[in-house]
């Protein structure tokens, strides 16, 4: 077994220390499920980062399978395979009917059909060394496609100028993984390991330099937010100064008084809100990222 084999240990090391990696990136959405469990809803939450990523685990266990000798690659992505199943289960559970209905159509679309589409083309339209290659040029392609989905958030950054979406310990830890796994792709002389996580290590690199640019800068502030303060806060200070011009009117005194306690529950409501957008947007983030490194 190349990876495992004593005459190459530098490569079990690399793939030991990328099993590792990945494992952990794989376990990075828990607070968030743990989140989901507690409040008995999705909050909003998509399933499709799951379901892309138990695919490509799938797919990459197939690759390993079809090659031999590729055990570290079996591991990582079973481990994975099983995490995503009990994500998304778990996603199932907790997921209004709508969104439920639209993650069973996406698993039987692309983790029946087109795993079985790519299962049967490989396995009757080829054979030999021939289906190890067009099975290897298929999980490139795919590792190219989801290594490219962070490119998004790198524009949200340059046009925020804010990097509160884009941790920098994040996107480090997922070039280290790259590298690693880079470096295990080339010590076993496998390419389609090796090829897509030198693009990984590119954008990697990017987004820590995007950061380091605009750690410092001073954010832009998004659509529906003022420089100073939220609306409902500049809806209480109208109603205050209208409630002291005309003391003389009681019915309008006790109207401007409703309104005035309730901002602060509006205001209240509106950061509970933001909050939550921000969560789930960071919630993106780190499933697309580590999608993107942790399945090869």
């Amino acid at each position: 077994m190349a990876g495992l084999s004593l005459q190459h240990p530098w490569a079990f090391a690399f793939g030991l220390l990328g099993n590792i990696i990945s494992f952990m990136t794989y376990l990075a959405p828990i607070p968030t499920f743990y989140r989901i469990y507690k409040s008995k809803s999705t909050e909003g939450f998509q399933s499709v980062p799951y379901v892309v990523a138990l695919f490509s685990a799938m797919l990459w266990i197939y690759y390993a399978l079809i090659k031999t000798n590729e055990i570290l690659l079996i591991t990582v992505n079973a481990a994975g395979c099983v995490i995503e199943i009990v994500y998304i289960a778990m996603y199932l559970v907790y997921a209004p009917k709508k969104a439920k209905l639209f993650t069973v159509k996406i698993l039987l679309l692309l983790n029946v059909g087109v795993f079985g589409l790519i299962l049967l083309l490989t396995l009757f339209l080829s054979a030999g060394e021939q289906r190890v290659i067009s099975l290897g040029w298929v999980c490139v392609g795919f590792a190219v496609s989801v290594f490219v989905a962070p490119l998004s958030i790198i524009r949200r950054v340059i046009q925020t100028r804010s990097v509160e979406y884009m941790p920098f310990s994040l996107s480090l830890s997922l070039t280290l993984s790259a590298v690693v796994w880079f470096l295990y792709g080339l010590l076993v002389k496998d390419k389609y390991v090796a090829l897509p996580n030198i693009l990984g290590f590119t954008f990697g690199v990017v987004q820590m330099g995007v950061y380091m640019f605009y750690m410092n800068k001073t954010p832009v502030a998004t659509e529906g937010k003022e420089a100073g303060k939220p609306p409902a806060e500049e809806e209480e200070h109208v109603a205050v100064n209208i409630d002291k011009l005309s003391p003389a009117v009681p019915e309008k005194s006790s109207e401007m008084q409703s309104v005035t306690e309730m901002a602060p529950a509006a205001r209240k409501c509106a950061a509970e809100v933001a909050a939550a957008a921000e969560n789930r947007d960071m919630f993106d983030i780190v499933v697309s990222h580590g999608h993107a490194v942790g399945v090869v």
